[in-house]
């Protein structure tokens, strides 16, 4: 759906190389087929003026207004001492509002001629602010003479499209070059089976890429973008829908857990019952490694919902028939944290082969980089003889010289950082391919689920066990109230004082490792509102131990410490020996410290909102109450204020995922899923199109049945390999 055989040119013969090389490197698009997808963000009406009142700080906009008044003012300055400077000032309206643009010194003179009060003309830019006022300073314009046939032709009759644009490249230069290219549209072979099109009453491909780009009336863009919609939904889904069919084709080794083995004795252990939801899961997990296919599951638990020990029952029970588990963390902090606390949870049982072992026990081995060559020797030996039934570790896991005797189930925590070529990675370690357990606590919506995850099933733990407590969530506005961010110190100091702990969180460590060119690229428009850095830990710690934190015992953890030295930071934090920890998101996933009851997150509109619900978590895990107190200077209006008030008002992970889903672009979340899926969706979006992915999905489901190898629709066979070649080279990219 992607590229086209037809629509193969380079961009760099149809438009010349100057032209393609800024598409290239700014938009990503390199081939005829590439530029005819990328579609206008909006369109603009003639007779209807842009809400200049809506303009967004520090984005390039593209607006449509008249020039309401122009004046040049001269003044002096270091280049032009004797008041040579020239400065011209332009007002332009829409009627919703008004906004200045500025030219200055040689930049002046063509403004000044053809911006005269009462032209009209489409201008871009960067939206700033200059005292207090928003301005476009040197913005580009195209003048819109509405007699002129050449205007009213390039600008495609009644509707202006504008396409998302960069600084290089305005939104009428990319509506220049698409109508250079239009007529290849008509070569674009269809991936839509016609009795689908038709079924649907969907217009054709040729069709729908000219209406897009070229509409007359509302109607045609609407027409188009359904069509496009569905064919972004439907071939997605059908790259999914055959890998469920290659996979249920696979054979696997069923495990069934012994009635007196070790998941009994394990069950038997607990001082406490199963909830409801985790007993659920579990059934829903054991019928699945019951069968002679490879299971694929995706467990979503919100944080705290009692995931690991739902993935240890799914272990213990592929060890009792046999089998070995392995599971995968994301980094080396929470690889031994889950060594830890699976050790803990089993006692004796995870003592096998050692004096004191229960009868049914088994060995619990830790795999990471960092060990020392000994203990790795000793642990790849207990892999490959099977004297270890469980091993936990991080992808290093997946390296060649890791043998296992028999492996039968892999659990993968926190799904999003591992892509589907690492999953078939660890796969291929079975004689044959072991089951599939995907954990995740990043709530993720239905729709999201089936269209980045739709490869597998899903269940979800949605209740917290007994005695969790609830966590109050409060906005702390530092620079509009000063006095609240000393009251937030005043309630660490409470805390401690009643013998609990704190954890106090900044985006940044701190010890210049960001390179200061890296840091002026990636000014986000609240940096440049501001102009301060991020807070960062190394800081943030000397100043709360030498002020309002002093006397309590502070201490620091971040990424970039050596592996043994964040593992005894967390140990002292976890035996209480640490009223304060102050720390980079390293804490966000896993973290299990009941003693600890309040959460910190300076800047904390620099985190995205599935984040903060992620660290959030981290507090209110025993039974005294949980407080997280989000740190922010944005004004009250501003975006990411919202954005934090809404994850102040609600515990519940799916709506603040669907929140977080309307505020960020689709790409995003997609991009960052895995490389198992469309990293970039155009025209459909995720939660509004949830009716179409449901129906593209099981339309997908029927064609693959029919025809797996998709033999009877060429133009489909095309679309997907167009999909997973993008797929396999971002894979490669990232490496």
């Amino acid at each position: 759906m992607d590229l086209v055989p037809a629509l193969d040119e380079p961009l760099k013969k149809v438009l010349g190389p100057a032209t393609a090389k800024v598409m290239a490197e700014h938009l990503g698009l390199h081939t005829v087929g590439d530029l005819l997808h990328h579609y206008p963000r909006r369109y603009e009406e003639r007779g209807q003026l842009t809400h200049l009142a809506d303009l967004p700080l520090d984005e390039h906009v593209t607006v449509v207004a008249q020039v309401a008044d122009a004046r040049l003012h001269t003044f002096a300055s270091a280049r032009a001492p004797r008041g040579k400077g020239q400065r011209l000032e332009v007002t332009i309206t829409d009627g919703s509002g008004r906004l200045q643009l500025v030219f200055f010194g040689h930049g002046v003179h063509k403004p000044h001629k053809e911006l005269l009060p009462g032209t009209r003309a489409m201008f871009a830019g960067k939206v700033s602010v200059f005292n207090r006022r928003l301005q476009l300073a040197h913005p580009a314009y195209e003048l819109l003479k509405g007699d002129a046939e050449e205007a009213i032709d390039t600008w495609a009759g009644a509707l202006i499209p504008i396409y998302p644009a960069t600084a290089k490249l305005e939104s009428w230069k990319i509506g220049k070059a698409v109508q250079t290219v239009l007529p290849s549209a008509q070569e674009a072979v269809d991936p839509l089976p016609d009795s689908l099109r038709e079924g649907r009453g969907l217009v054709s491909l040729p069709e729908a890429l000219l209406k897009i780009h070229r509409p007359h009336t509302k109607a045609d863009i609407a027409g188009a973008r359904d069509r496009l919609k569905w064919d972004e939904a439907f071939v997605l889904q059908v790259a999914l829908a055959r890998r469920r069919h290659a996979d249920a084709q696979l054979p696997a080794v069923p495990r069934r857990p012994g009635p007196d083995g070790l998941l009994a004795a394990f069950d038997d252990r607990l001082p406490f019952t199963l909830t409801g939801g985790q007993q659920k899961v579990s059934e829903e997990i054991f019928a699945d490694l019951a069968t002679e296919h490879p299971m694929h599951r995706l467990l979503q638990g919100e944080v705290g919902s009692g995931k690991t020990l739902v993935a240890l029952r799914a272990m213990l029970a592929v060890v009792d028939a046999g089998g070995q588990a392995a599971m995968l963390a994301p980094t080396e902090v929470l690889a031994q944290q889950h060594h830890r606390s699976v050790v803990e949870m089993m006692g004796e049982l995870a003592e096998g082969g050692m004096l004191g072992g229960a009868e049914h026990a088994t060995k619990v081995v830790l795999l990471t980089g960092s060990m020392g060559a000994a203990a790795r020797r000793q642990a790849l030996l207990d892999l490959a003889t099977g004297e270890a039934g469980i091993v936990i570790g991080t992808h290093a896991l997946i390296e060649d010289r890791v043998q296992f005797h028999d492996l039968g189930l892999v659990v993968v925590d926190e799904q999003h950082r591992f892509g589907v070529e690492q999953r078939d990675a660890l796969r291929g370690k079975g004689k044959q391919p072991p089951h599939l357990l995907v954990m995740t606590a990043t709530p993720i919506p239905r729709t999201v689920a089936m269209t980045v995850f739709g490869d597998l099933e899903t269940s979800v733990l949605d209740q917290l066990p007994a005695g969790r407590s609830p966590i109050a969530s409060h906005v702390v506005p530092a620079a509009d109230k000063p006095h609240f961010l000393s009251r937030t110190w005043e309630r660490v100091r409470e805390e401690v004082s009643q013998g609990h702990q704190a954890y106090v969180v900044c985006p940044r460590i701190g010890d210049e490792e960001d390179d200061p060119k890296a840091a002026k690229k990636q000014k986000s428009p609240e940096d440049e509102a501001d102009k301060r850095p991020p807070l960062a830990v190394l800081d943030m710690a000397d100043q709360l131990a030498s002020g309002p934190l002093q006397g309590l015992k502070v201490e620091v953890l971040h990424g970039r410490m050596p592996p043994d030295d964040k593992d005894v930071v967390m140990r002292r934090f976890a035996a209480g020996e640490t009223d304060v920890l102050v720390a980079t998101t390293v804490i966000e996933v896993g973290v299990n410290v009941p003693n600890a009851t309040v959460m910190v997150i300076m800047d904390a509109d620099r985190f995205g909102v599935s984040q903060l619900h992620q660290l959030r978590g981290r507090v209110g895990r025993g039974s005294a109450p949980g407080l997280c107190l989000l740190v922010t200077e944005m004004p009250e209006a501003s975006p990411a204020r919202q954005r934090l008030n809404a994850v102040a008002a609600t515990l519940d992970g799916f709506e603040l995922s669907r929140i977080d889903l309307e505020q960020r672009r689709e790409g995003d979340v997609l991009g960052q899923a895995q490389s198992g899926a469309r990293t970039s969706l155009r025209v459909l979006a995720v939660i509004e199109d949830e009716e179409i992915i449901a129906e593209a999905r099981e339309e997908a489901a029927n064609v693959v049945a029919a025809d797996p190898e998709l033999t009877g629709l060429p133009g489909l066979r095309t679309a997907l390999d167009a999909l997973l070649d993008e797929e396999r080279e971002q894979y490669l990219e990232k490496g």
